[in-house]
């Protein structure tokens, strides 16, 4: 049921941004910006999170090679 509910829920809120887009035009300023900053928030968080997801898949999927580790000899005075 949580499933279904989710899926109508969404439908609702594409509904609700379809319409607020078709309106857009008719708008005031002040709504048009508002909408604007919402939809660029929106953007960044899910850039963001796209970069997370694939820095963490790169770390976990392709562990770093380390290379062979050199001796350090101590300098012989002269």
């Amino acid at each position: 049921m949580a499933a279904a509910d989710f899926v109508q829920e969404m439908s609702m809120v594409g509904e609700r941004l379809l319409l607020k887009l078709q309106r857009l035009p008719q708008a005031e300023p002040v709504e048009i910006v508002a909408f604007s900053v919402i939809v660029l928030f929106t953007a960044t968080v899910l850039l963001l999170l796209l970069v997370a997801c694939s820095c963490c898949c790169a770390h976990c999927c392709c562990p770093e090679q380390r290379g062979r580790k050199a001796q350090v000899r101590p300098v012989t005075p002269r």
